[in-house]
């Protein structure tokens, strides 16, 4: 069986540069087929999530970071509209708050993770602490770090920054939470071609601001901070995925795949019960029975 996961994982230790990885890639799948592959994924994907909450240890956390229009939310909504909702968290990350500045870059993530048995989708996530702010470093001046000066901004902080992201990763692993990143990576013509479809249908207005246009112009800045972050931190407790955004319904079936064929290895075992478990089965389905 072909494996999305295998193909759109960045190893460690490989310098990333995203022109090496098309945008509009679909294998040999097609469009018209998406539909009913998509649906067999979300079958699948809901019968690994009840082995995986009756199994009881691990949590999943699974990271989507991309530029504007790329795909975040849509791909969220059609991969996981299968699954059952009582054991998903979704948290979309914003700026942050006044309270999250008076904290660690990373305090206001470690709040939003998913218990064991539970899956958690971070939209945006940690990583806009070396993305967004590697672009505009002056944002690290709201964190109020000591003996900061945003003169001195180099190479060692930032790899500071991704010494603390890979630890923080390393200990969640450790302590049975799965981790898979993605970056859904849509080409800078298909994100015009999106965002020229926000202005003009109504409906989706709501979704352009003005800023998206300033945040384009940086487009290679963003690229080069993206390279830096990956390469930095793909790790095989905490690996990356570069998926191609430029057609949507690929892009929700590479996902689906990557998320279905983790689950898969970890061979996740069916609840065994105890004799004493089996013993009060029985004694209970006999008075059941035995019911007038």
């Amino acid at each position: 069986m072909y494996s999305l996961a295998k193909k759109f994982l960045i190893n460690e230790g490989v310098r990333l540069t995203l022109s090496d990885h098309p945008t509009n890639f679909s294998a040999d799948y097609q469009k018209e087929d998406a539909g009913e592959l998509l649906e067999a994924a979300k079958k699948e994907l809901l019968d690994l999530q009840e082995k995986f909450y009756v199994n009881g240890k691990h949590a999943l956390l699974i990271i989507f970071q991309a530029m504007d229009a790329a795909g975040k939310d849509s791909a969220i909504q059609h991969v996981m509209s299968g699954i059952n909702p009582q054991g998903c968290q979704v948290h979309s990350f914003k700026q942050p708050s006044e309270e999250d500045y008076l904290h660690d870059f990373l305090w206001r993530h470690n709040k939003a993770l998913p218990e064991r048995s539970k899956f958690g989708i971070h939209n945006r996530s940690h990583y806009e602490n070396v993305l967004v702010c590697k672009v505009h470093p002056e944002l690290i001046a709201k964190e109020n770090l000591p003996d900061f000066n945003l003169d001195a901004l180099d190479d060692i902080f930032w790899e500071e920054r991704y010494e603390s992201i890979r630890e923080f990763e390393e200990h969640l692993s450790k302590n049975g939470t799965v981790i898979i990143k993605f970056f859904l990576n849509v080409s800078k013509s298909e994100q015009k071609k999106r965002f020229l479809d926000r202005i003009d249908e109504p409906l989706k207005n709501w979704k352009f601001s003005s800023l998206d246009v300033n945040e384009r112009a940086l487009w290679d800045r963003y690229m080069s901070a993206y390279e830096d972050a990956i390469s930095a931190t793909t790790k095989p407790y905490a690996p990356w995925y570069i998926i191609p955004a430029d057609k949507k319904w690929f892009s929700r079936i590479a996902i689906s795949h990557v998320i279905i064929e983790t689950l898969r290895s970890l061979n996740l075992e069916p609840h065994q019960l105890s004799n004493e478990d089996i013993n009060m089965l029985n004694t209970s389905k006999k008075a059941l029975l035995d019911e007038i």
